[in-house]
């Protein structure tokens, strides 16, 4: 088994439903068993829509990194995601951030996620369920000591 580290993050319809509906289809091939608090974001790139939603999961499970990957794009699918404009408006979106200390760089997948540390909507809920986690040999205490990313609120939910 494999230790991984999921975004999802959702800002159309009922969010809570749509994160702890995707959480429950990953449920299905990865072992979760940390979930972060909910958080509300301010929208990155295209601003002109609602504010987000967003969590970050760690589990393990039996998955190559590729068929992780088509495994979250199947389930983007199966919630009706339509990918209108590059950081758009979406009812699911599942990022892979980190898989075990692999390093993929291919056309369909990068691991670990390449702009995950420069989004407060991944490293607060990052550091939320994994404090001591390591990126690179760099703490992630370290790398938020001087974060400035988009605004950022944890719910009470």
């Amino acid at each position: 088994m494999s230790k991984i580290y999921l975004s999802l993050g959702t800002n159309l319809g009922d969010k809570k439903e749509n994160l702890q509906h995707a959480v429950k289809l990953l449920s299905e091939k990865i072992n979760i068993f940390k979930i972060s608090s909910f958080y509300e974001t301010e929208p990155v790139g295209y601003k002109d829509q609602p504010w987000f939603m967003n969590i970050v999961v760690e589990g393990t499970t039996y998955l190559s990194p590729e068929d992780l990957l088509v495994f979250t794009q199947s389930i983007e699918h199966e919630m009706k995601r339509v990918k209108t404009i590059v950081n758009g408006p979406r009812i699911i979106d599942v990022d892979i951030l980190l898989y075990e200390d692999v390093k993929i760089n291919t056309e369909t997948l990068i691991i670990p996620h390449p702009r995950m540390t420069e989004r407060a909507f991944v490293m607060y809920p990052l550091f939320e369920i994994s404090p001591d986690l390591l990126i690179g040999g760099k703490s992630l205490k370290n790398m938020m000591e001087n974060f400035k990313g988009e605004e950022i609120k944890r719910l009470d939910i």
